[in-house]
């Protein structure tokens, strides 16, 4: 299982992680929502924001994405989040109801299967967001 920052941009994640590799250096993967399983399910204005980016230099490791979510809105406080993958269902799930307890309702994303594998995202009693991904197979 992994544990990485993650950052949620404004339709500039391309240019701030182009930006992040040139300094930091390393190896940089982005992934435009018109190239996803995700495509067929997003309105045409997102289909050219990045669905998931990657930067990885050395121990140097974390990933972002520019906002999709149709019916909130970016703020700060909710641009930084914590990110859980590539862990079992079933270890995914059981660290996401723990976290659960105490959440806030309007900004829970139940952990299901999406095209993508499985996915849940959920805000804590803290205010600390966290997502969750893992594959299906």
């Amino acid at each position: 299982m992994n544990f990485t920052p993650y950052l949620l941009f404004d339709g500039n994640c391309a240019q701030a992680m182009t930006f992040y590799q040139a300094c930091l250096g390393g190896e940089l993967e982005l992934m435009r929502v018109s190239e996803s399983p995700m495509k067929d399910f997003m309105p045409p204005q997102v289909q050219n924001r990045i669905l998931n980016a990657r930067l990885k230099s050395g121990v140097i490791e974390f990933s972002a994405t520019d906002w999709l979510h149709p019916t909130r809105l970016r703020k700060e406080g909710n641009t930084i989040c914590l990110y859980l993958s590539e862990g079992s269902y079933d270890e995914l799930k059981g660290y996401f109801d723990k976290l659960a307890s105490g959440a806030e309702p309007d900004l829970l994303d139940p952990l299901t299967k999406q095209p993508f594998g499985f996915y849940g995202a959920l805000t804590d009693k803290y205010g600390v967001r966290w997502m969750f991904h893992g594959s299906s197979d």
